[in-house]
């Protein structure tokens, strides 16, 4: 019986795989996506065995590992944002307990942190990543890390070490940090893209471009009519104000509003003001979040500050007014605006702290 479950959720989770991979671009990219997935799950699972593990959950992880990106295409933060889109998908098969379900997800999230040496299965699927870009596309690595830990797990499977590769020039682990004013660019870009006249409906080519970063097969959907902090996301996306879909361990995406609010509370972050709080004004780039401006809901509409004037401020909206529509408009400063965030320009996305899967 245990056996026969433990066949039933594998294939489940194939299926979930291929049916990602019908909707997945051309079909050579099909085909390399589907042996980098079923790669990495087949390495897990020899690794595990070899470990002491159980095959069948790492062989899971390493079939998930990958998922935000092959159906999404958007290869940022490929650990949290796949974890994030699973963790739904693994909840809904009602094959896993909540322990498996636990294993699996921390599995997906760690998967770059080469340089930290964490639980057994978040170490399989490093490895098992490693291990089939290796065989799949042998050739020069970019970090010490990545060559040592290939290294090891080439001495805990007999091979020698020479064929672990040579290091390349980039030290990617010490790139600098680009730390212009990225917030004036977050207002440059969001003052056009908005003045477009954005129709929030699946035609609009504009529009499914917001919603490509969101995994949901039903997004248009989803964000109907609701599109104002997705509008967001998408703006600081695309002037390199990076942040995985949902920040770890919080309740909630950032394609909502009080995400961003939450977000900004954070200690690691503290990018929250009051208007006029110990003199604060708002700025060209500031985020404003609104409190009861179009519903009896609190923050329940979120824009990017385009200038500011003593009674007023010039805001890009998505979903403007609940109008299903983007636009650039002027805004009471004093009239139902909760505070605003300000983006450190230097700031850039590190999680140290430990994924605890929200259930």
């Amino acid at each position: 019986m245990i056996g026969e479950k433990k066949v039933k959720r594998i294939e489940s989770v194939r299926g979930l795989v291929q049916e990602m991979l019908l909707h997945t671009g051309e079909t050579l990219y099909k085909k390399k996506t589907g042996v980098h997935l079923y790669g990495v799950s087949n390495f897990a699972s020899m690794l595990a065995m070899r470990r002491g593990q159980d095959p069948d959950i790492a062989g899971v992880a390493g079939l998930l590992h990958g998922y935000y990106l092959y159906k999404t295409g958007i290869k940022d933060f490929p650990g949290p944002n796949s974890a994030d889109a699973v963790r739904p998908i693994l909840r809904s098969t009602q094959l896993f307990s909540d322990e498996e379900q636990q294993v699996i997800l921390r599995s997906i999230f760690y998967q770059e942190a080469i340089h930290r040496t964490q639980d057994p299965y978040e170490e399989m699927i490093k490895d098992a990543i490693l291990l089939q870009m290796y065989f799949q596309n042998t050739g020069n690595y970019s970090s010490k890390a990545v060559i040592h830990r290939l290294q090891n797990v080439f001495i805990e499977l007999g091979i020698p070490n020479e064929y672990a590769g040579t290091e390349s020039n980039v030290d990617t682990e010490t790139m600098e940090i680009n730390a212009e004013d990225r917030r004036l660019r977050l207002a440059d870009f969001s003052e056009i893209f908005a003045g477009q006249n954005i129709i929030g409906i699946p035609e609009d080519e504009r529009y499914r471009e917001i919603c490509k970063y969101w995994p949901d097969t039903d997004i248009y959907k989803v964000l109907e009519g609701n599109w104002c902090a997705a509008f967001v996301y998408y703006c600081c996306m695309a002037v390199g104000i990076r942040l995985p879909i949902r920040y770890p361990n919080r309740m909630y995406r950032l394609a909502g509003v009080g995400a961003w609010l939450d977000w900004a509370q954070l200690p690691e972050t503290g990018f929250f003001y009051r208007d006029k709080q110990d003199g604060f004004n708002p700025e060209r780039g500031d985020i404003v979040i609104f409190e009861k401006l179009l519903s009896d809901h609190s923050h329940d509409h979120i824009g990017i500050v385009i200038a500011c004037e003593d009674d007023r401020i010039l805001v890009a909206e998505g979903n403007q007014d609940n109008k299903n529509c983007s636009g650039v408009l002027y805004r009471d400063r004093d009239h139902c605006i909760f505070g605003y965030i300000r983006i450190d320009n230097g700031y850039c996305f590190n999680f140290d702290g430990e994924y605890k899967p929200i259930r």
